[in-house]
């Protein structure tokens, strides 16, 4: 029994005048319209009509119900109509989750572009360096550096970015320049802690004209669960940091901070960023463009690449290091 086309094909009987010509509107035959009418007279145990071989005449049951049948059924042209401009036009709160130092410097134009092309989208925007479930919270689409370790779900690169050893000149005076990566047991760390990339004890060095990967394992002073801190603290002059260029690029290139090993290639220092979402069926039209909007918005890197600056920018001094560059080799403390 399918209510909705029992009443759908009455009132084209009702508008058309006839079994034939409502056949015609719906593409049925006049034996098929016949079986729906009757099928609807004895579920609702009225007549809804009388019919002889000239005419179609509503009986008093029939107006009545006729009448219901064309709200009821306009009711459900709107709903489709509605639903289906929804799918057209992308609407509703996109819920976004995306790592803090990335989001705060690189996506809120983002953000406000997405508001503007479309005012039917709202944004849930959260901020934070852990790995979200997006389907347990609820995340639409999520921002992510680094692999990507979940192959249940779809992933679209949209900008890549670059990890670079840098320090400040004045801790490069103060310690000296590391010339090979085990000079970088000598030295004071600042990790990140959340890295799903290159290692955050264990980096793997290779000499950029070739040769056999180095890995040196570097006991950090300093764990941060966010990349601002590491950096600030390497602008502070307290140590080495290994961080992505579309966070120190812009130091590197003003000489704030100073590229250390420039020679050297780091094993997966190439870190892909990534929109990520539950699934590609039936993805909803605001995902979309927010998808689409990230892949053109990131077509040029807002940021200074690191292999696209200038020598001097990105090449430490060596400087030999100082008497209190033993003093604070020695005092290193590993992090528990």
């Amino acid at each position: 029994m399918n209510r909705a086309l029992e009443m759908e094909v009455f009132a084209a009987v009702v508008d058309a005048g006839s079994f034939v010509g409502a056949g015609d509107v719906l593409s049925m035959s006049k034996a098929a319209v016949s079986r729906h009418v009757d099928a609807l007279e004895r579920r609702l145990g009225v007549r809804l009509m009388q019919r002889t071989t000239r005419r179609l005449s509503l009986t008093q049951e029939g107006a009545g119900f006729y009448h219901h049948c064309k709200e009821v059924l306009a009711v459900m042209d709107a709903a489709e109509a509605e639903a289906s401009s929804k799918v057209l036009e992308p609407s509703g709160i996109v819920r976004i989750n995306a790592p803090v130092s990335f989001g705060i410097r690189y996506l809120t134009p983002v953000w406000e572009q997405l508001l503007k092309r479309h005012p039917k989208i709202d944004i849930e925007l959260s901020l934070t360096d852990r790995v979200v479930d997006l389907i347990d919270e609820g995340v639409d689409l999520c921002v992510r550096i680094g692999e990507l370790t979940d192959s249940s779900l779809v992933s679209r690169r949209f900008a890549s970015t670059k990890v670079v050893a840098a320090a400040s000149p004045a801790y490069l005076r103060e310690y000296g320049c590391p010339q090979t990566p085990d000079d970088l047991r000598q030295h004071q760390i600042i990790s990140y802690r959340n890295w799903t990339g290159p290692g955050r004890d264990e980096w793997a060095f290779r000499p950029k004209e070739g040769g056999a990967w180095q890995t040196v394992k570097l006991a950090s002073r300093v764990f941060s669960n966010s990349g601002d801190p590491c950096r600030q603290l390497a602008l502070s002059d307290a140590g080495i940091v290994f961080q992505p260029d579309f966070l120190i690029g812009d130091d590197l290139r003003a000489g704030t901070l100073v590229h250390v090993l420039p020679e050297y290639d780091y094993e997966r220092s190439e870190l892909g960023i990534y929109a990520v979402y539950p699934s590609r069926k039936q993805l909803p039209q605001k995902v979309r463009a927010l998808v689409n909007l990230l892949v053109e918005s990131f077509a040029t890197v807002p940021w200074a690449r690191a292999e696209d600056l200038s020598a001097p920018a990105v090449s430490a001094p060596k400087i030999a290091p100082s008497s209190r560059r033993t003093k604070a080799a020695t005092s290193q403390e590993k992090q528990p």
